[in-house]
């Protein structure tokens, strides 16, 4: 058997084995070791474990995923997501489908502090979806929003996911935190059309709030002072060059920390629960690191990331249509494999591609993350979806993914608008840098 044979028989191996629930790290692991040990040989491949598995974990660059994680525990278990919510429901809460657009205004102010997609779903749900409810919003335009605004905490810096495309193409992270702020933005403003849209065409699922008098209204963004002084402090740190990212990261936990503590709203059993999971979560992002980088090991070896770039530049297509179907791939296995996974097993075969074809790798990281929040929010996968419905299960799935199809239409159609206009996503990073 070719290589090349042994490492799509691989590859093959490794999709049926994620139906089968094993964890995704392991099953990177172990295909990627069997793969490798029988090209090369038992002695070698255990020997690559080992060493690879080591290096991601004392790897001081890699500092850089739990603090930031850290971040945004603390955030979350200290409130500060129900006081942002609160801000943007004053401003337009009292407008049809305004509760809807509140939720996903907060899911982008959140973000900042949060970078986790799944952490700012649940805190919406707790805090948006009671509201909602409350005055009587269908259950398919409230959970939805609160699904796919969630999704916004992996494209507004400082975002996990772009940490981890950062690590393994060895792009600065702070070019990719500023060049998400502005899709981030762009995003929310087609969500929220989206929903304006839903409201006026089933006008008894957006019943409007309560009108909020105007010095409510200016009251209410003193709850902004915080996140906007952690985000200048973390984001400014990083621009400047005082911070390294995994310094930016420990400056924002420490600075969403004192603001806790100063403000008392951060208990002892929420700082516990804080550390629990960010070390739950930390764990599980470094071990698929690890597992991709064994896996990707082995598929050096078997030759493949080299010929499927080959391949995919040798079509008859312009450069832009090539885009197009590196995008289709990630769209079609965002829907089975979770985001950071589906991350982790590909960069190391299309980047090359991309690279190639002269596209800037920055650009491209955001086009990437933007394709990857479509994927938690379509079925089978559809992480966020199954996140709020834990939260309440008063609500079935399938609302939630039928409430979700306007904010990925509104994904596509933005996707669509960066790959068009990729100044969009560069004019930060250029200005700034």
């Amino acid at each position: 058997m070719s290589p090349t044979t042994l490492g799509i028989v691989g590859i093959v191996l490794l999709v049926a084995m994620f139906f089968t629930r094993m964890p995704v790290a392991y099953v990177m692991t172990l295909v990627g070791f069997l793969g490798f040990s029988y090209i090369v040989s038992v002695q070698v491949g255990m020997k690559l474990v080992a060493r690879d598995i080591y290096d991601v974990y004392s790897s001081y660059g890699l500092t850089v995923i739990p603090m930031f994680v850290l971040m945004g525990q603390l955030a979350f278990n200290a409130g500060i997501g129900r006081k942002l919510y609160d801000c943007a429901y004053a401003f337009i809460g009292s407008i049809r489908g305004g509760l809807a657009m509140a939720t996903v205004a907060a899911c982008c102010a959140f973000g900042t502090v949060a970078g986790s997609s799944p952490g700012t779903a649940a805190t919406f749900a707790v805090v948006g979806l009671p509201e909602m409810k409350r005055y009587g919003y269908g259950n398919r335009l409230a959970a939805g929003s609160v699904a796919s605004g969630g999704s916004l905490g992996m494209l507004m810096p400082p975002s996990v996911v772009m940490i981890v495309y950062g690590i393994l193409t060895e792009q600065s992270i702070g070019k990719l935190f500023v060049a998400g702020i502005i899709p981030a933005l762009f995003i929310s403003v087609l969500f929220v059309i989206a929903i304006s849209a839903y409201a006026m065409m089933a006008p008894n699922e957006g019943r409007p709030g309560e009108w909020v008098p105007w010095k409510a209204k200016i009251r209410s963004l003193t709850k902004l002072g915080e996140t906007l002084a952690i985000f200048a402090i973390v984001m400014g740190g990083l621009f400047t060059g005082w911070f390294t990212p995994g310094e930016a990261g420990a400056v924002g936990a420490f600075g969403v920390l004192v603001t806790a503590l100063a403000r008392r709203s951060l208990s002892w059993e929420g700082f516990v629960k804080s550390c629990y999971e960010t070390l739950r979560t930390s764990c599980m992002i470094l071990l698929l690191v690890a597992g991709a980088v064994v896996f990707g090991h082995f598929l050096a070896v078997t030759r493949i990331p080299f010929e499927l770039a080959s391949w995919v530049a040798s079509l008859d297509l312009p450069p832009w249509g090539i885009v197009v179907v590196i995008i289709f791939v990630y769209l079609v296995g965002g829907c089975f494999i979770d985001a950071l996974a589906l991350i982790m097993l590909t960069i190391p075969i299309f980047y090359p591609v991309i690279s190639n074809l002269g596209y800037d790798p920055i650009w491209f990281g955001v086009i990437i993350v933007l394709v990857t929040q479509m994927g938690v929010i379509t079925p089978p996968v559809g992480i966020n979806i199954y996140v709020v419905n834990g939260i309440d299960k008063s609500i079935a799935l399938e609302d939630i993914f039928i409430g979700a199809m306007p904010f990925l239409i509104a994904l596509i159609v933005g996707t669509l608008a960066l790959i068009a206009f990729p100044n969009i996503v560069l004019y930060l990073p250029n200005l700034m840098y």
